[in-house]
């Protein structure tokens, strides 16, 4: 079914003393994808200063501003009117041999490596190794997601943004970045590229038009097997119609909402808001 969904992100950040300047960057403007078209997007800076937008080596829309004079608060509203279709049927599962000719002569060999946040210990790539025993591409993913997930539960605040796979592991909590990282890291150990996907997911699937919805910001998974793929592996859905996608990359680090530096005394960290209304 078409969903309509208005997306209002927003992110403040208040310094313990106004910070001289500040240099940013932000990822928060959904792609338009075969099944999700974005009608509307924008991006907001309170104190007001000129924008500027690029795309970067992933493929994803990014926001650029800086602040040159002193501020105590920074307020960025990203602002966006998303449509959404399901997805189309998983593509014919490709053998591993192609999987294993593509990756080495095609881009997909940046999402076979491991990176610093998706490295696991030995154990782990060979409890994936074994789930994956005898299954094709589809199976497999399919069959990781759900040894990460029946292991590592998600629990709001288990961990923090520096939390490795191991250590989600070996907790056997986490949130939707460390069981993606986790899924992510165990898919490339049996060979499958595998990619970060950074997003919304819409919290009620059947929300009452125009009822605006509380929620978050979401990561999950896209592998390849002729195609890429998404899945959910926090929810053990296929990403659909109430996923929207924002940015792809190897990890977490190649897809940050909000990164930058400024220049002033240490604060805490930023408040975080995410609010949906589905339009149609």
């Amino acid at each position: 079914m078409t969903r309509r969904l208005r997306i209002e992100h927003v992110t403040e950040v208040a310094y313990a003393q106004p910070a001289a300047s500040s240099h940013n960057e932000v990822r928060m403007t959904p792609l338009t994808l075969p099944a999700q078209t974005t009608l509307d997007a924008r991006v907001t800076v309170n104190p007001t200063t000129p924008t500027w937008t690029y795309w970067d080596y992933w493929g994803t829309q990014v926001t650029g501003f800086d602040l040159m004079d002193p501020h105590g608060r920074l307020t960025i509203t990203a602002s966006s009117l998303v449509e959404t279709t399901p997805p189309e049927p998983l593509p014919a599962a490709p053998s591993w041999a192609e999987v294993a000719e593509r990756v080495a002569h095609s881009r997909l060999l940046e999402f076979a490596s491991p990176t610093g946040r998706t490295t696991v210990p030995a154990k782990l790539a060979k409890k994936a190794r074994k789930a994956a025993a005898g299954l094709d591409p589809h199976e497999t993913a399919l069959a990781v997601s759900a040894l990460v997930a029946g292991r590592v539960s998600y629990l709001p605040g288990a961990t923090s943004v520096n939390t490795s796979p191991a250590e989600a592991w070996e907790q056997g909590a986490g949130v939707c970045q460390d069981i993606t990282h986790l899924t992510v890291a165990m898919l490339r150990a049996v060979g499958l590229p595998a990619r970060y996907v950074s997003g919304y997911l819409h919290p009620e699937r059947e929300a009452e038009l125009h009822r605006p919805v509380a929620g978050q910001s979401h990561a999950w998974i896209e592998y390849w097997a002729g195609d890429w793929c998404g899945y959910d592996p926090t929810n053990g859905v296929r990403a659909d119609e109430s996923h929207v996608v924002v940015a792809r990359g190897r990890d977490y680090d190649d897809v940050t909402p909000h990164k930058g530096i400024y220049r002033g005394v240490p604060g805490g960290p930023p408040e975080v808001t995410v609010e949906f209304t589905r339009v149609a």
